[in-house]
């Protein structure tokens, strides 16, 4: 069953790809996304866009963590070849995605093929021909706050949709202005 905002985060044991558990719930706001494999070209598109918007939201307190149902080599070679200031979590067996209720869609694959024709063409410049040989799992993004509260949750209806980042944008604002005020 889909996660239904608000709601206490799932138990997971998050381990990146150097080997650090990460805490979710410890003091600071974060999204967590759930990608499809470190070879999906839409994937690869979106976390560039996070990686050019990560100085804006990093500064407004948001951390960024992102999971892969794809093994530690596959994230290293796709994903963290190129420096990212966020951390990645390889999860070959899709643990993550299970927990999170995450769908798979060959319907929302094809979708994404159709309709997405852009991020789709720059996302197989940076992974090649293996960007076609991806599985059918749909990405979901998901917004903790401080105490693991999720706040707001996106499920993907095609294996491009993600959340708007200028609803990550609001919610790493939210409360910003209430810490900023005099006492």
């Amino acid at each position: 069953m889909k996660i239904q905002a608000p709601a206490k985060t799932p138990q997971i044991q998050l381990i990146d790809i150097n080997g650090q558990p990460i805490q979710i719930g410890q003091g600071k706001k974060m999204l967590l996304s759930l990608f499809r494999e470190a070879t999906c070209p839409f994937c690869n598109f979106r976390v560039y866009d996070l990686t050019n918007n990560y100085p804006s939201l990093s500064n407004l307190g948001l951390d960024i963590v992102v999971v892969f149902k794809s093994d530690r080599e596959d994230v290293l070679k796709f994903i963290a070849s190129r420096p990212r200031p966020f951390r990645m979590v390889a999860d070959p067996e899709g643990n993550a995605h299970q927990t999170f209720s995450v769908s798979a869609s060959m319907l929302g694959k094809i979708k994404a093929m159709m309709l997405r024709l852009p991020a789709l063409m720059s996302g197989m410049g940076m992974v090649g021909m293996r960007g076609m040989a991806t599985g059918n799992v749909m990405p979901a993004d998901f917004l903790i706050d401080e105490q693991g509260t999720v706040v707001e949750t996106y499920y993907g209806e095609d294996a491009g949709d993600h959340i708007p980042m200028e609803r990550i944008e609001l919610f790493a604002v939210r409360g910003m202005a209430s810490r900023l005020q005099p006492a």
